[in-house]
């Protein structure tokens, strides 16, 4: 807990990128593997479900600090955060030793995460205030602020979780695209997961894992700006769930891309999926299909539904349109053109149909495919999606391609 708070602290009293990135970086370095494990929890923009509420919390804090309830709330309304409020009154109120001063004793990252944290879940609220109370003795203000907002479920470290990946690929000496490959699905913060992130070689890996997903930016130029239109593939922009059908090791896995497996929410997806080859990754998006995409309202019914009953999925019958192919047989083909990329999709995908199809590519010149732009609302879809045939398959929100 000293460490993350020291981290904490580092981040909060600096605006320079370099210094946030060499901050995490040498975390990252020196933190045993289970702490840093639950540091990359945090930093990528995970958290942990409020585990106390802030009444109980602030009850702690006033009794602890000896402060009436209209003061507190006038703190509070002064401060802004409760947790830094809990901080503040709590550290004024200690009898002896400076103000922020870390005891340097307490336990580690992940033993207060496993053996004190995430036990107080559905613990009586008397007796987990009572406990938070006896370890903020223990603890100096930056500590005090950093587990209170842990246990609202509020730790936001300010930066990015492209800052954090930066950090620990410079902390690994990996390239920044391994790591964000790596932290994609499902995984628990521990110290082998760390260390399997951090490793030289490729780890032997979740084979659900889908790819980092590469993401459009809004056009800042008229189209014939782009270029020759022969150098562009032209598509519909769906209003549907982008998501990746990942098929290896005999199964198969979709996975939406806030990192969500939702496989079960679209079963017949995910079994026309079974009958792609292994080593395969496709990249699309979900939507509502009958006969062409229908309106994303149809597809909430099925998603905001607990239970999909064949009521439910007459009503919202699915499709996958896939727009890229980003591993085939098992091997990366990222890098590739995504001229090549759609070739290889298109064969793959010719004589599926089903709940699989391949988006199609939009024929015309720049003022053709302006008037199919002004036709979107009448044909389902949000617009137009342009892509440079010669680029290859990014990570996050790049301009260019």
């Amino acid at each position: 807990m000293n460490r993350l708070a020291a981290l904490f602290a580092a981040l909060d009293e600096t605006n320079s990128t370099n210094g946030k990135v060499e901050a995490m970086a040498r975390y990252f370095r020196e933190a045993p593997p289970e702490d840093a494990a639950w540091a990359v929890f945090f930093l990528t923009g995970r958290r942990v479900k409020r585990l106390v509420s802030g009444s109980v919390l602030a009850d702690a804090a006033m009794g602890l600090a000896g402060v009436p309830s209209w003061l507190f709330e006038v703190s509070l309304a002064a401060v802004g955060d409760l947790a830094e409020t809990i901080a503040l009154a709590v550290d004024a109120a200690r009898p002896t030793g400076p103000p922020g001063e870390a005891a340097g004793t307490t336990p580690r990252l992940g033993a207060w995460m496993t053996g004190r944290i995430l036990p107080l879940r559905g613990l009586d609220p008397a007796e987990a205030g009572r406990r938070v109370a006896g370890w903020w003795r223990e603890l100096g203000r930056w500590e005090i602020l950093v587990l209170s907002k842990l246990l609202t479920g509020e730790l936001r470290l300010g930066v990015s979780r492209t800052l954090a990946v930066r950090a620990i690929a410079g902390a690994a000496g990996l390239a920044p695209a391994v790591v964000e490959h790596r932290l994609m699905g499902s995984w628990e913060p521990t110290a082998e997961s760390f260390l399997s992130l951090v490793a030289a070689e490729p780890p032997g890996g979740d084979p659900s894992r889908p790819y980092p997903f590469f993401l459009a930016s809004p056009l800042s130029v008229g189209p014939a700006e782009l270029g020759p239109r022969e150098e562009w593939l032209a598509e519909w922009k769906y209003d549907g769930i982008r998501a990746q059908v990942v098929r290896r090791s005999g199964g198969t896995w979709i996975w939406s891309r806030g990192e969500e497996a939702i496989a079960a929410r679209f079963p017949e997806v995910a079994g026309d999926a079974a009958a792609l080859a292994d080593g395969t990754v496709l990249d699309g998006e979900l939507l509502a299909w009958r006969d062409g995409p229908l309106p994303f309202s149809t597809l909430q019914r099925r998603i905001g539904r607990e239970k999909l009953t064949g009521e439910v999925l007459r009503e919202a019958p699915a499709a996958f349109v896939a727009f890229d192919l980003l591993e085939d047989g098992g091997a990366d083909i990222r890098d590739l053109p995504l001229s090549g990329r759609r070739a290889r999709l298109e064969g793959l995908l010719a004589r599926k149909g089903g709940a699989l199809r391949v988006s199609p590519a939009l024929d015309g010149g720049w003022e053709a495919l302006a008037e199919l732009r002004r036709e979107s609302r009448a044909r389902a879809v949000e617009g137009l999606m342009l892509k440079r045939l010669r680029s290859a398959y990014g990570t996050g929100r790049r301009r260019g391609a």
